[in-house]
């Protein structure tokens, strides 16, 4: 039975959202696929440093959005590649999917495989849906609220790690920050006897920390379309995240923090240097 929140008046039915999330996670990945396949041949634009899109963020975006407006016309949507065009007050609609539709842009238009479409879904203000579809492997890394987190038909889990000998964390980075605000935190990392990836989508990577594959995840300063599908999945695997969307986060973007439940204020206290050493 689908499970159905009455605000102010109106039905919001989170099953009917998360089935089309899903739904359409995979045929945006297909459709992106396509493009990748025949990369050489798209029209690339670049938007501030190491930031480009092409022509096929915008079609997939536009098929996302066309699904989403034909099955809940009510319901506000906050893209990477048309946000400029919304304005703050989408902070209050009571249905917002925030997608990027493919996160991973210079990896895609460069023949790697480290992309991916996201698609989540705020419902009266928190992350209620995560949908992360990889179409190079064909996972689709999904939850809901309350509905636990899954990779296609399997259950996932956060690492249980708790210090950062335990595993690999993910880490991002963006020239919309200083170097020198991130730089120290991985020489703490390192120092501690961590090690860190980067594989150029943050939303995959905090997919990873859901399936336990990795034991957390940092990034200075991360837009909500990156991640906001990730908090719902790591929420649901057990794990711990930051609270992401305060402070305008859903529009202006923040710091990132994704971790195993037992790792997390550790990983907190590497990034404020607070951690000792040893």
């Amino acid at each position: 039975m689908s499970e159905v929140t009455a605000v102010a008046g109106e039905q919001i039915d989170i099953d009917q959202r998360y089935a089309l999330a899903c739904r359409i996670a995979r045929e945006a990945g297909r459709r992106a696929m396509s493009m990748w396949r025949k990369r050489d041949t798209l029209t690339i634009e670049h938007k501030g440093l190491q930031d480009v899109v092409s022509v096929a963020d915008r079609e997939v975006e536009q098929l996302v959005r066309a699904a989403v407006s034909e099955a809940f016309p009510g319901d506000a949507f906050l893209g990477e590649e048309t946000a400029s065009e919304v304005g703050e007050g989408i902070a209050h609609e009571r249905v917002v999917w925030v997608v990027d539709p493919i996160d991973g842009t210079s990896c895609f238009l460069n023949g790697m495989h480290a992309w991916c479409v996201s698609i989540g879904v705020l419902i009266d203000g928190e992350p209620a849906i995560g949908a992360v579809y990889d179409p190079n492997s064909d996972e689709l890394f999904h939850a809901a609220r309350g509905r636990g987190a899954w990779v296609n038909a399997a259950r996932m889990r956060a690492s249980d790690a708790r210090s950062v000998r335990d595993g690999v964390l993910g880490v991002g980075f963006s020239h919309r920050v200083k170097t020198d605000a991130f730089v120290p935190f991985l020489e703490r990392l390192l120092t501690q006897g961590g090690m860190f990836v980067r594989n150029g989508s943050g939303a995959l990577m905090i997919a990873y920390v859901a399936a336990g594959r990795l034991i957390g995840y940092y990034e200075p300063h991360i837009n909500s379309w990156d991640c906001l599908a990730g908090l719902v999945l790591v929420r649901e695997a057990g794990g711990t995240v930051n609270d992401f969307l305060a402070e305008r986060g859903l529009l202006r973007g923040n710091p990132v923090i994704a971790a195993s439940e037992g790792f997390y204020s550790d990983l907190v206290g590497l990034i404020e240097g607070t951690t000792r050493a040893g």
